[in-house]
């Protein structure tokens, strides 16, 4: 399947909590393949665009489509199955068990069949599990626990988790935040490679700039719960409404 198929669709979305606007008129539509991330600060409308379009929460008015398919008002597990999976900003991992049990409660959880747990460590699911693994370079944590897992180790494990449903959408809460300046790049790049294998729509929010440059192919822009500009990424950088209200850099007026 190629790009220009639209695959997500949000039109007029709204959503307050109470005297606060958190989305307002939101219309946008995603294609098959695109790299997206979301920007804006804290208390912009990022992350509640995304909890929308997880089921969540629900709007107060508007509808979201997943394939011509109106998602809006389903519940988060129905919505996985139908195609869209997320990483957290904070990872939502068993930390008790092992990288690879994780993995493999992850694939399990996955499935509508209820007897999968029964042939839970066939072969053919252990291969899977293992060539994730591979994937996001996670092999030498495979049997530590969870709990003495390094930050990006455990963001890595997060987005495999989600990874394994085999979406067409993975969404990205902040996916470097809460790690060390010398490992996002590090980790962006693991993260990247480990996705370039699937034909993958990602949308993933970010307030790092330098990461959104180097990783996304468009930009989407939110202040105070309204999208100020989306593009690609240098135009949407070089706006005099982003650069004001997001990336805090005094814009260039014409005189």
């Amino acid at each position: 399947m190629s790009k220009n198929i639209n695959l997500l669709k949000a039109e007029g979305i709204n959503k307050c909590f109470g005297a606060v606007v958190a989305a307002k008129d939101i219309n946008m539509t995603i294609q098959k393949g695109e790299r997206v991330s979301l920007i804006g600060s804290n208390g912009a409308g990022k992350t509640t665009f995304m909890n929308m379009v997880t089921g969540y929460l629900k709007p107060d008015s508007g509808n979201i489509y997943l394939k011509n398919e109106n998602i809006t008002f389903l519940n988060p597990r129905t919505i996985t199955q139908k195609g869209i999976s997320r990483s957290f900003q904070i990872p939502q991992i068993f930390e008790p068990m092992s990288t690879w049990e994780n993995i493999l409660i992850a694939l399990g959880t996955s499935q509508k069949n209820h007897s999968y747990f029964k042939n839970a460590r066939s072969k053919e699911n252990a291969d899977y599990i293992n060539e994730i693994l591979s994937r996001f370079s996670l092999h030498e944590f495979a049997h530590r626990q969870v709990s003495e897992l390094p930050g990006g180790v455990r963001k890595l494990l997060d987005i495999a988790m989600a990874l394994v449903r085999k979406p067409d959408i993975l969404l990205l809460d902040e996916p470097t935040s809460g790690v060390g300046a010398e490992e996002k790049y590090p980790l962006m790049d693991n993260i990247a490679k480990a996705l370039s294998v699937e034909n993958l729509t990602v949308i993933f929010v970010e307030h790092d700039m330098d990461i959104v440059q180097n990783y996304s192919e468009r930009v989407i822009a939110f202040y105070q719960g309204e999208i100020i500009a989306d593009g690609k990424c240098d135009k949407v950088l070089k706006d005099e409404n982003v650069q004001e209200f997001v990336t805090g850099k005094t814009p260039k007026r014409a005189k």
